[in-house]
């Protein structure tokens, strides 16, 4: 606001000397002087009261633009604040899961180390024994199942390690938006603070220039800070869209290695009731042929008596046949005793042949029960091997695995 100060004519206030010299008296000269100082009196104390009125006037609007000022600055850090107060447990949220996803990776290591060790000790059973049998399955399944899993969380670790740095860096302007807001409200507040006896000992340079260009407007102004909290406010949701989507997955990976390794273990049991139930049933076929082979070789024992027996029988009669023979010429006559000695002879003969084929068919039949038990040892030999491995080591292997929900 321009104040407008009308000073009196300087002819007016001038002495006119021509009118003293013509004789003009010195009276009517002083008093126009009088009153032209009056004149300037009067509008020197209009002039300084209208000064003074127009500086307090533009004092208030200042202190008004000022005091509005700062309640806007005030205003945006609050937003500002609430957003950063947001960001912050967002980081705290986002730093919890990611220990979580971290154990959950680590907690992968000891089952697929069992899997693996597993199938190595499986791979040491006898070559008939390899089958690649229902534990096997199960196996390669809980191995490629324990495998996706890892590689899943640690594509999920990465995500949640992005989306931190992103919250961060949310979380870096908003603080550099608020220090700057700080900085301008407390130059503000000191501003509407200041009075004209408050900065008489300030020192000040003389000459203040304001580069405009370097300048933002209002809008612009509000516009950085929006920015700011937009910005926040986007990886608050991505937080939330990714908290929601990792619990998920943290859930379904667990049950999923829950699943499977239930499904590994009830494999393993049945197996190995199997295994006994085919053990124990070798066992009962073995100690069987033991008997029979035992039997066996009792009957030979008692054919080979017969034998001896029957050949004692053979030999009287074939002794008695040839002292016969020595009678006279005249008294060799095959008579029915002659007749009952070689009919005794060959019936003893036959009988010995056949006394000695059942030997042979019993050593036959001895040397295929033997077959047939050095195959069934070997078997259950094989069989227990097996059975140590599914339910002993692997066992060891196993038990101390327990899949806890990540």
């Amino acid at each position: 606001m321009y104040i407008n100060i009308h000073f009196p004519d300087r002819k007016m206030m001038s002495i006119p000397q021509s009118n003293t010299r013509q004789g003009v008296g010195p009276s009517l000269v002083n008093i126009e002087v009088m009153q032209n100082s009056k004149l300037f009196r009067a509008e020197c104390e209009r002039l300084i009261q209208e000064t003074d009125k127009a500086c307090k006037r533009m004092q208030d609007n200042d202190n008004k633009r000022l005091d509005q000022r700062v309640k806007d600055i005030q205003f945006l850090r609050k937003e500002l604040e609430l957003k950063l107060e947001e960001i912050i447990l967002e980081i705290d949220g986002l730093i919890v899961l990611q220990s979580r996803v971290q154990k959950a990776l680590e907690a992968c290591k000891d089952p697929l180390e069992a899997v693996i060790l597993c199938l190595e000790e499986r791979m040491k059973r006898a070559p008939a024994e390899r089958l690649h049998d229902r534990v096997d399955k199960e196996l390669l399944k809980e191995r490629e199942a324990t495998e996706d899993v890892a590689v899943l969380l640690k594509r999920i670790a990465e995500q949640v390690t992005e989306q931190i740095r992103l919250n961060r860096s949310a979380k870096y302007h908003l603080e550099q938006d608020l220090k700057e807001k700080f900085e301008a409200q407390c130059i503000d507040n000191s501003c509407d603070l200041m009075t004209t006896h408050s900065i008489s000992n300030l020192n000040r340079p003389s000459n203040l220039s304001f580069d405009f260009s370097m300048a933002v407007t209002p809008e612009q102004w509000v516009k950085i800070s929006n920015i700011n909290i937009n910005k926040a406010e986007q990886q608050k949701n991505n937080t939330m869209s990714l908290q929601v989507q990792v619990e998920s997955l943290l859930r379904q990976t667990a049950a999923d290695m829950q699943r499977q390794f239930q499904a590994t273990t009830t494999a393993f049991q049945l197996n190995v009731q199997e295994i006994k139930n085919s053990k124990c049933q070798m066992e009962d076929q073995l100690a069987k042929i033991l008997v029979e082979l035992s039997n066996q070789q009792k009957i030979k024992e008692d054919l080979l008596v017969a034998i001896r027996e029957n050949e004692h029988c053979l030999n009287l009669a074939q002794t008695r046949l040839s002292l016969r023979h020595q009678r006279p010429s005249k008294e060799q006559c095959y008579d029915p005793a002659q007749s009952q000695l070689h009919a005794e002879v060959q019936q003893i003969t036959a009988h010995i042949n056949t006394l000695r084929e059942a030997v042979a068919q019993s050593e036959k039949t001895q040397r295929a029960l033997v077959h047939c038990q050095l195959e069934l040892q070997e078997n259950t030999e094989m069989k227990t091997t097996s059975l140590y491995i599914d339910e002993v080591i692997c066992s060891q292997h196993r038990e101390p695995i327990v899949i806890q929900n990540f």
